[in-house]
């Protein structure tokens, strides 16, 4: 379980970003307001919110929740969308919503900005930031049980670690569907379950959100968690000096955080507004002013100085259609062979 304070602190933020934007929520289609469904933290997500209004004149509300999560709201509210703009997390999880009829689309004319392998082809998607999986240990941990930092995959099956590891569920964590997709994309579909189930026979804790790790290892409470690196150092500057981040030798699985537009959503006209402001320079260096240390997707913008390094490319894996394309097939035999311990 994770400390008091830090309960309180993740209730006071999410408190505040209500509270900051309570005077713009309201019926949307009366006013051309915009309620937007944000995948990136909320410290950053306010921050966005409040910039873009100042500058658009258009009120804003947005609602935090994790990539899988909102993936699950687009689908309960497909006959009736409540939000017009999807606002970061990873982009295989756009994919599968493109796939469903979820998401409208919208090719920016600042996207010409943003690298081809970073956005979809047809508009569905567009991404705004990029980040690596990575290992993230608390180094008196460590010390205390006589380990080096992990640099294998492998390395998380030794018994030192049974019990202290966690990771986010990939069926409700955008983050934890990275990691499964990276593995199989490694080893192949079989190897990848087999190993899952050894890291469940190590006590590994699963979380319902992609943060939640690493503030564990934080405060003590688990010695390593797999996680976006940039979501470490973010925690790490925040003042968990504890958290030490390292690299899988043998390759690593990476994000791009999306933004797009909700299929059949009111105010598409704001939302094409907010899209193509969130892809300039400018909207993706506010995150450096909330300690968010995401590598940035538009050529013009400078990353943070201190944001984690991707590796090598050769060391990089995701297929973005295909994580998207096979992410529900995955997620049931995660369900049934991983959860549930049932064989093929």
């Amino acid at each position: 379980m994770l400390s008091e304070r830090v309960r309180i602190s993740t209730g006071f933020i999410i408190f505040l970003s209500v509270l900051l934007f309570l005077p713009s929520c309201g019926p949307a289609g009366e006013r051309g307001d915009l309620t937007i469904y944000a995948g990136v933290y909320e410290d950053q997500a306010i921050r966005a919110m409040e910039v873009f209004q100042k500058e658009s004149g258009i009120k804003v509300s947005f609602v935090r929740m994790s990539g899988g999560e909102i993936l699950s709201r687009l689908r309960e509210e497909k006959d009736n969308p409540r939000a017009s703009v999807w606002f970061g997390g990873p982009a295989d999880t756009f994919v599968q919503a493109k796939l469903e009829g979820l998401l409208e689309p919208y090719i920016s004319g600042n996207a010409s900005q943003i690298e081809d392998k970073f956005k979809d082809p047809e508009g569905y998607w567009t991404g705004i930031y990029v980040g690596a999986i990575a290992f993230v240990s608390n180094k008196s941990w460590l010390n205390r049980i006589g380990l080096e930092a992990p640099t294998s995959w492998k390395d998380l099956l030794d018994p030192k670690y049974r019990g202290r590891l966690t990771m986010p569920d990939p069926r409700s964590s955008a983050t934890g569907y990275t990691v499964l997709s990276t593995l199989v994309q490694l080893w192949g579909e079989n190897e990848a379950f087999a190993y899952f189930k050894k890291l469940k026979e190590q006590g590994i804790t699963f979380t319902s959100s992609g943060s939640t790790p690493g503030r564990s290892v934080g405060v003590g409470e688990a010695g390593t968690a797999i996680m976006f690196s940039h979501d470490a150092q973010k925690f790490y500057k925040e003042g968990f000096r504890e958290l030490f981040i390292s690299q899988p030798a043998e390759g690593t699985g990476y994000e791009v955080g999306a933004a797009g537009i909700i299929a059949n959503s009111p105010n598409q006209k704001e939302a094409r507004l907010f899209v193509d402001w969130a892809l300039t320079k400018q909207a993706q260096e506010l995150g450096k002013q909330t300690g968010n240390l995401q590598m940035l997707t538009n050529r013009n913008a400078i990353s943070p100085e201190d944001a984690p390094h991707l590796p090598r490319k050769e060391e990089l894996l995701c297929r973005f259609d295909w994580a998207g394309m096979n992410r529900q097939r995955l997620l049931d035999r995660w369900t049934r062979e991983i959860e549930q311990g049932l064989s093929l």
